[in-house]
């Protein structure tokens, strides 16, 4: 894919979890040279069954055939090793955990390790990109694209730009976003964003509801699937991107605005400290018991 004086042909992914797993998948899917890389081989090998059991998923629904598992897979390669894996991509995407010293210290070695014009990206769902930018020797290439999961599914993808940013690089992510048939918005280098700063308010408040008695856990999503044509509920939404995502990008909203309106429901402290993060741990707002959703009625809502 050529974007202006840049071709994208190699795309390297930070990270083989949920969402690094997801975005690989894509990348290889919109026919880019992909590389998954995890220090973890454990964390690479689970990352790539992710991806295959997704494929094979859709071959057993008609949706998808062997032949195009064959080229997808034929495009995807991992690593293990940082210098390897970077050192001629045109375009690197960091997913690792939302840590802002692990991303800067990436970050940096990305500077050191890639192209001069290698575009360095990161999934933040929430961190300041102006923050990672500056820590790198050349702030202007380097870029938030904020993925949502499910990747494979989810049509958005938020571009994010702070003041230092080339236009150019920014105009080459939206044609990226494009050929990954994703749909981009454009929004600045602000605290949470437009979509966290958006989901993590209606979560945080469906949780205020549900710990007052207002309704049930059930009740409240529906009253946003049918009443407001929302796909997903706020409360399902939380649990499925994990509650202590949700906590700490509150946490962190907190901090930058001076604004104890975002601070985290007691409940979703609570949840958290317990262990009871969603569906990644099978226990969340709702049971979460093969894949399927129940009501709970052990919540600690006092």
């Amino acid at each position: 894919m050529v974007c202006d004086n840049l071709e994208i042909r190699k795309i390297t992914v930070i990270g083989s979890g949920t969402m690094g797993a997801g975005i690989a998948q894509v990348c290889c899917e919109s026919g880019f040279e992909t590389i998954l890389f995890d220090k973890y081989p454990e964390s690479i090998k689970n990352g790539i069954a992710k991806i295959n059991a997704f494929w094979d998923k859709g071959i057993s629904k008609g949706k998808t055939t062997t032949e195009q598992k064959e080229i997808w897979s034929s495009f995807l390669n991992t690593s293990d090793k940082l210098i390897s894996a970077v050192s001629d991509a045109d375009l690197v995407i960091e997913a690792v955990p939302e840590i802002i010293d692990l991303k800067i210290k990436i970050f940096q070695e990305l500077d050191e390790f890639t192209k001069p014009n290698c575009i360095l990206a990161t999934n933040t769902s929430s961190l300041s990109i102006t923050k990672i930018a500056k820590s790198t020797k050349n702030p202007k290439r380097v870029i938030g694209m904020h993925f949502f999961n499910p990747v494979p599914l989810m049509k958005l993808l938020e571009i994010i730009k702070h003041d230092e940013i080339s236009n150019e690089i920014v105009e080459i992510t939206k044609n990226i976003a494009s050929s990954m048939n994703k749909t981009a918005i454009v929004v600045k280098d602000s605290p949470g964003f437009a979509t966290s700063r958006l989901g993590v308010v209606l979560g945080n408040e469906a949780i205020r509801m549900l710990a007052e008695g207002v309704a049930s856990a059930s009740d409240i999503d529906y009253a946003m699937n049918l009443g407001y044509r929302h796909p997903m509920g706020p409360l399902e939404l939380s649990d499925l991107v994990g509650l202590d995502v949700r906590r700490d990008i509150l946490l962190g909203l907190a901090e930058a605005t001076g604004d104890s309106s975002y601070l985290p429901h007691p409940l979703l402290e609570k949840l958290v400290e317990k262990g009871e993060l969603g569906k990644k741990t099978d226990k969340g707002i709702y049971n979460w018991i093969n894949n399927q959703k129940s009501e709970r009625d052990d919540l600690p809502l006092n």
